[in-house]
């Protein structure tokens, strides 16, 4: 008999985990430290280790990431789960999902979970027996470690407010980058309700912050803070619409992370959605594109007006591809460019710059000290002048890119 149940719980492991790998938000990054070195609890939020998720300050955490259930009452044209899919289907119950956590835990598999799920019933159910689930680990078996609840926008904003007491990090799907690709493929959900939910999460964690006027301050409400993610070739949204929309939920919800998802086309011919299929390579830039607007000054249409069309090019980074489109700009002399200008030249990043910034006070740079600060000098060279290096005619050499693009693959006919 155990036997059969314990095959039962490995049979909805294997079919939930397989369909949680459509959700990308599972960094777990900028929450509270907490541990049990005291011998008090279980789990820690720190540290290193089923699935492996990198946090934006670099480090690889292990988090359990699961489906609660890939059963679903909607039928979202672009979801693997919706309704009308021809999927397998499971469901796990409060317990069993408390149960896998702590159990991998104990192993040393995981530092986290990251839970998601399909609406059953409805999602008042869907986001209760999450809440559920965060409330057992946190209060029955005192588990220290981190929880990303993805939160349902339909739900009672009692119950997320409940889940962000329980959870590290909350994350509302906006789904795609246009209220009119959700209109067309997501029509039981709303875009105003979404962004509603986005918005009382930021309230609550602002008011989570304040102290009472007797000083003392309220419980943590999802302190890591909340992310979203976007899927991307669903809909024909360019580059330029989904970092456009990006930068407003950034700037709109104070979001930690925008996540975005390439599309895979699912098998069925009754959906007919545009055969927009981007690749890893897209999903990839759209990332670094991220990155350049959250950090390096940049805006969406200084990266996006490089390439046609309004979408980045795909065998460049997007801070090279749009070097090279402003190549009157360069060389720049690294010994007296501003901060801002240091920062658009390949190869440099942030840390680079600082450093840079504070040897140059006290001495003149060389060639050499760029190398050991870790400026990624194969990108710099053409674009930088500095004691002991000048790129001459290569800066404007007709043959700059090739020097950079990956080499042309030879299609093989079998």
């Amino acid at each position: 008999m155990m036997n059969i149940m314990v095959m039962s719980l490995n049979k909805k492991l294997a079919i939930l985990s397989d369909a949680a790998r459509y959700d990308a938000s599972c960094a777990s990054s900028g929450t509270a430290r907490r541990d049990s070195r005291d011998g008090k609890g279980l789990g820690s939020t720190e540290g290193s280790g089923i699935c492996h998720a990198y946090a934006p300050d670099g480090r690889c955490i292990s988090l359990l990431k699961i489906l609660m259930t890939n059963f679903c009452i909607y039928d979202c044209a672009y979801c693997v789960n919706r309704v009308s899919s021809n999927t397998p289907r499971a469901r796990f119950s409060v317990e069993e999902v408390v149960h896998l956590t702590t159990e991998f835990y104990r192993r040393n598999y995981i530092e986290g979970l990251f839970l998601s799920s399909g609406i059953i019933r409805s999602p008042d159910k869907t986001m209760e027996d999450m809440v559920q689930i965060a409330r057992t680990l946190r209060e029955r078996e005192n588990f220290r470690g981190y929880i990303h609840l993805k939160t349902i926008p339909d739900a009672a904003p009692d119950l997320i407010e409940q889940a962000g007491l329980f959870a590290d990090r909350l994350s509302i799907n906006v789904e795609l980058p246009t209220d009119a690709a959700v209109q067309a493929y997501a029509p039981e959900k709303n875009p105003g309700t979404i962004r509603a939910a986005m918005g009382d999460v930021k309230a609550r964690r602002v008011a989570s912050k304040e102290r009472s006027h007797t000083g003392k301050r309220p419980p943590k409400f999802a302190p890591a803070g909340q992310s979203t993610q976007m899927i991307v070739g669903a809909d024909g949204s360019n580059d330029a619409t989904i970092l456009g929309q990006a930068t407003r939920l950034y700037g709109d919800f104070g979001l930690k992370r925008v996540y975005y998802s390439a599309f895979s086309p699912i098998p069925d011919a009754s959906r007919k959605l545009p055969l927009i299929k981007p690749p890893l390579a897209r999903e990839h830039r759209l990332y670094q594109a991220d990155w350049l607007l959250r950090f390096y000054g940049f805006d969406v249409d200084e990266i996006t007006g490089v390439a046609p069309g309004g979408n980045l090019d795909l065998d460049l980074d997007p801070k090279l591809a749009w070097a090279l489109a402003h190549r009157a700009l360069f060389p720049v002399d690294v010994q007296r460019a501003d901060r801002e200008m240091l920062l658009r030249v390949p190869g440099f990043g942030t840390r680079t710059v600082g450093r840079i910034l504070t040897t140059r006070r006290h001495r003149t740079l060389r060639y050499e000290d760029l190398q050991r600060m870790g400026a990624a000098l194969k990108k710099a060279r053409p674009f930088i002048t500095v004691r002991g290096w000048t790129p001459g005619a290569l800066t404007d050499s007709a043959d700059l890119r090739a020097r950079f693009a990956p080499p042309p693959e030879q299609l093989q006919l079998i």
